[in-house]
């Protein structure tokens, strides 16, 4: 058993999740095949989205298959970082809009 709850060695697994249930895991694999390929948006553009996605979700997995596939699509350390730095920007704006709610509440219960 495994010491720690994210295994690297399980991203290379994850084709298996069809194992439990073929039908779904085929129709999740296409439309993310889907997603991912050139259309509006090049295929490198959205790896550089996706880097930023999986920090901002807190995903190992995602980080660890980003950061390879938008280094070998061409996006330097500082384009990473970059995207990375946007993500956390995002996701604090978004903790911090949260303490309009705060405000709101204790505005109402201390009148």
């Amino acid at each position: 058993m495994s010491n720690h709850y994210y295994n690297a060695a399980d991203l290379a697994k994850f084709g298996n999740i069809g194992e439990f249930q073929k039908e779904l895991a085929d129709k999740f694999f296409a439309w993310y095949g889907t997603a991912f390929a050139d259309s509006a948006l090049t295929a490198k553009e959205k790896s550089l989205i996706a880097l930023a996605v999986a920090h901002a979700v807190q995903c190992p997995y995602c980080i660890d298959a980003y950061s390879s596939d938008a280094y070998e699509k061409g996006y330097s350390e500082a384009q990473m970082m970059e995207a990375v730095h946007i993500a956390a920007a995002i996701k604090g704006g978004a903790a911090l809009v949260h303490g309009v709610q705060m405000m709101n509440k204790v505005k109402g219960i201390s009148m």
